[in-house]
């Protein structure tokens, strides 16, 4: 392919620029993820577009360790083996030195599953305590011995998916809504009890609960905070599979209003917020009205919110494809620069 070089790697797939025959002069990571039922082809469009825009600095890794129904085996499962198949390609690649992660749909929880597990603290030549607000560049840690760069989440439902409207093909009804919580294992297995919180490991919080916080040994919110840049892209109707508030990280009054686009350079996006961590949320009291969410909804926004997130609003209300705008948005994220490259 003109200017691309594409090898297997894992059972995944890595592409980077051609122009010096080799991927030696790039040193920055892309691991893209795929959703539910997914695979590596998913991205191939994506991968080619970044590193042709981006020469010589990027190596794109589309991940093919969870596709088709290896995806209905839990966030976890599928968070280990992308976990194992990042540290083979690390091995792999001596070369690289920084790390920015890219997933779709519920590729998004299993990366934030996988930084949690490849998350490793800050070394430290004295003993001082850390105070407990202190996040600068000296406190971050790393993913696995790498810069933690940029962490792109697009249409994942960071909330899950049992709220009122966090799965619109329900519409809104609270008999399919309470319906889908009882038989959704049924159809997506372990994978569909964690989207709908109803998933009790040996007794322990719902997996999406314990992700809203450093958890054992897993660092996840530690994780969160290492990268230099986090970025929601979010579908603000017509995606039938998951949410604008899920996806979004937001209370129901909390959603914006949206123009037609924010300009004529990027007519998909109708509505961009750059929103600051707020460590006081975890322990201020938010009232739950009848708004579609409830007190563990509340405790995934809070948290979650507790680090700083650019939010990406998108629609396709003017498409003539918008109902696919769960797949579609995948191309949005192309649209405008999308990696910081240097921290």
């Amino acid at each position: 392919m003109d200017g691309i070089c594409t090898e297997s790697v894992n059972g995944g797939r890595d592409v980077w620029s051609s122009s010096n025959s080799s991927a030696s002069t790039a040193d920055h990571l892309v691991v893209m993820v795929n959703g539910i039922l997914g695979s590596a082809a998913d991205w191939k469009f994506a991968a080619d577009q970044l590193v042709r825009t981006i020469p010589d600095k990027l190596i794109v890794h589309c991940s093919e360790r969870n596709v088709s129904k290896l995806t209905l085996d839990g966030v976890d499962v599928m968070g280990e083996r992308l976990a194992e198949e990042i540290l083979e390609v690390i091995r792999q690649k001596p070369e690289v030195r920084k790390i920015s992660f890219i997933a779709h749909s519920v590729g998004g929880l299993v990366a934030r599953y996988t930084i949690g597990r490849l998350y490793r603290h800050p070394r430290r030549e004295n003993s001082e305590i850390e105070s407990v607000g202190a996040q600068d560049e000296d406190s971050r840690g790393t993913i696995s011995g790498l810069e933690a760069m940029n962490f792109i989440t697009v249409a994942t439902p960071h909330l899950g998916s049992r709220g009122n409207k966090q799965v619109p093909f329900l519409f809104g009804v609270p008999f399919f809504e309470r319906a889908a919580c009882i038989v959704i294992h049924l159809i997506f297995r372990r994978t569909g009890r964690h989207l709908f919180l109803n998933d009790n490991d040996e007794g322990q919080p719902p997996l999406l609960q314990r992700m809203v916080d450093d958890y054992g040994d897993l660092y996840f919110m530690s994780a969160l905070r290492a990268f230099g840049r986090r970025v929601v892209y979010s579908n603000v109707g017509y995606d039938h599979i998951v949410g604008w508030r899920t996806s979004s990280i937001r209370r129901n009054c909390e959603l914006p209003k949206w123009e037609d686009s924010v300009s004529e350079k990027y007519p998909h996006i109708v509505y961009e917020e750059q929103s600051k961590g707020n460590d006081a949320e975890e322990g201020e009291q938010v009232s739950i009205g009848d708004d579609g969410s409830d007190t563990l909804e509340e405790e995934l926004v809070a948290g979650l919110s507790r680090v700083s997130w650019e939010k990406v609003d998108v629609s396709f209300h003017s498409s003539k494809r918008r109902f696919a705008a769960h797949s579609l948005i995948q191309v949005v994220v192309l649209c405008k620069p999308v990696l910081m490259l240097n921290s």
